[in-house]
């Protein structure tokens, strides 16, 4: 059953900002400086002293500027730039339209970081923020235990539960400290501690349900999977539903972090790990040759090298283990080469995704949880 399919529903606004509020899309446009030392792509690589500074605190204060009234925040928006006072006003009369996700980063990194400048500052505003932001997450889990990639909830692939970029991992992620009340968290009341771990318990039972199963073995997830069944799921036309040699990397590594595992745990993991290892591709290179006949000048082109170090595809079918490559028509191919160059060069289609999964993480983790069960050695 669909968890709740609320198109206007937003969370009760704790504060009022004191600052003007916009859109993120105009606020990229509408009197900007990209003259910052810290950009927001690095804003969580800091030293922790910084947090406390000035420029922490004015770019926290952009996160407020864009945070939608329901708690969430929309994604691809440089929180970093400096903000006139003509875009504050033009942010402030759109802020209710816009959309929030989890999608490349969205929600759980402000909310890290708002934490992060609250513990420097003790500034309440912050810290009201990061909750706002921790009760737009609880709020948009499903029933099942996953998470969609837009909340509230849009028509199309954007409800998928979404694994895609790692999403719905580090929103667990994120759940996990604010459980644990590890800093910077511990301002997080007991009450909302007790509900992130729930969440992150039902989020745990919801992977071991979706393990994708083939002629009764365990194999790996699909980078989306359908918000009722579970069952693979299609993403953009070209992200077929399929077992996914990217996305599961990062589902796998979180399994790893639990401590004290069950054995349906340390079994999804065994299972997904004798995967990877079935499926990796020997032999081949990707190589980025120049072409100027070609949009951009460059073209990705498959090379065989015996030399090279193992592959994963991004996607492998279902039942063949075969890689698959699909352009913006939809259609299956299974060799890079056959589809349109601007998929060609504008993907991840081929990645050395699990090589230190299987090299370093496994190892360790199996000498930890399960000595006596190293799939890998056994094969």
């Amino acid at each position: 059953m669909r968890a709740r399919v609320l198109a206007s529903r937003s969370l009760p606004l704790a504060i009022s900002l004191c600052l003007a509020v916009a859109s993120p899309t105009t606020a990229q446009t509408a009197g900007v400086s990209n003259a910052d030392p810290i950009p927001w792509a690095r804003a969580l690589e800091q030293d922790p002293a910084w947090y406390g500074s000035t420029e922490a605190v004015r770019i926290a204060d952009n996160v407020l500027l864009h945070q939608s009234p329901n708690g969430g925040w929309d994604k691809n928006i440089d929180m970093a730039v400096i903000l006139d006072d003509a875009a504050r006003v033009e942010l402030a009369a759109r802020r209710s339209e816009w959309q929030t996700t989890i999608d490349n980063g969205a929600t759980y990194e402000q909310v890290r970081y708002l934490a992060r400048v609250y513990d420097a500052t003790a500034h309440e505003r912050f810290r009201d923020a990061a909750l706002r932001g921790i009760e737009y997450l609880l709020e948009a889990q499903y029933d099942n235990g996953g998470w969609p990639q837009f909340f509230p909830l849009r028509n199309g692939y954007w409800s998928r539960i979404t694994f895609n970029d790692n999403a719905m991992i580090n929103v667990m992620r994120l759940l996990d400290d604010v459980a644990a009340g590890q800093a910077p968290f511990s301002f997080v009341a007991q009450d909302v501690r007790a509900r992130a771990s729930t969440a992150v318990e039902k989020g745990v039972d919801m992977i071991l349900r979706a393990q994708i199963v083939v002629d009764g073995v365990l194999t790996g997830w699909c980078a989306q999977h359908d918000e009722v069944d579970l069952s693979p799921a299609q993403g953009r036309t070209y992200e077929h539903p399929s077992i996914s040699g990217s996305e599961g990397v990062g589902v796998v590594r979180y399994l790893m972090s639990i401590e004290n595992p069950s054995p349906e745990v340390i079994r999804a993991i065994q299972s997904a790990v004798a995967w990877y290892d079935a499926v990796r591709i020997p032999g081949i290179r990707v190589d980025v040759r120049r072409d100027e006949t070609l949009p951009g000048g460059t073209d990705r082109v498959v090379v065989e090298d015996p030399n090279a170090p193992s592959m994963w595809a991004r996607f492998y079918e279902i039942g063949t283990n075969r890689p698959i490559f699909s352009g913006r028509d939809g259609i299956i191919k299974y060799s890079l080469a056959e589809i349109e160059h601007e998929r060609r060069v504008g993907y991840s289609w081929l990645g050395h995704y699990a090589a230190e999964l299987l090299s370093v993480d496994y190892p360790a983790w199996q000498a930890r949880w399960a000595p006596d069960e190293n799939v890998l050695a056994e094969r």
